[in-house]
């Protein structure tokens, strides 16, 4: 009888203890809400020959972060896609270039619908006042029709970047 009860303390003792320790980890993340804006710089696909509107693709962005701080960022953006008449994955790396010279590399996965795309990625390096950040950035972006001139659509859209930083 006292093994059982002592089983159930030591459970209840680790239970309140991951719980305080999971709520200090939550406390400590910082979120950076923005909108953003794309335009194509370069594409460049070729045909994959299985089905019709079957391309592979690798493209580069560039365009701007506006957070809800105020603070304004480039973004230059390296994307390869797998995609059947513009649906299908995609993979891209960010790079979000800050005025003061920081900067935040994010490494994406998504989808891309058509005239809209959802993307989730890992923050895989910072420098300057994010060095040493860790976290996460999900976002969603819509496209405009493609314009005469255009080899893709300029997209705009809005996200989350959620970090933490190494204590100083």
């Amino acid at each position: 009888m006292a093994t059982k009860k002592s089983i159930w303390v030591l459970f209840g003792i680790l239970v309140i203890s991951a719980w305080v320790l999971g709520s200090v980890i939550q406390a400590g993340a910082e979120t950076m809400n923005y909108k953003f804006y794309t335009y194509a710089f370069k594409y460049e696909s070729a045909p994959a020959g299985d089905v019709e509107g079957h391309t592979l693709g690798l493209s580069i962005r560039k365009g701007f972060y506006v957070f809800e701080n105020g603070e304004v960022a480039t973004v230059n953006t390296v994307s390869s896609s797998d995609l059947v008449k513009w649906s299908g994955p995609f993979i891209q790396y960010v790079t979000i270039n800050f005025a003061d010279g920081s900067t935040i590399i994010i490494k994406n996965q998504g989808t891309l619908g058509g005239k809209a795309s959802d993307r989730t990625g890992e923050i895989i390096k910072g420098t300057g006042r994010f060095e040493g950040i860790k976290g996460t950035q999900s976002a969603k972006a819509k496209y405009l029709p493609v314009e005469k001139g255009e080899v893709e659509p300029k997209g705009y859209g809005e996200g989350t970047i959620t970090y933490t930083l190494p204590s100083k």
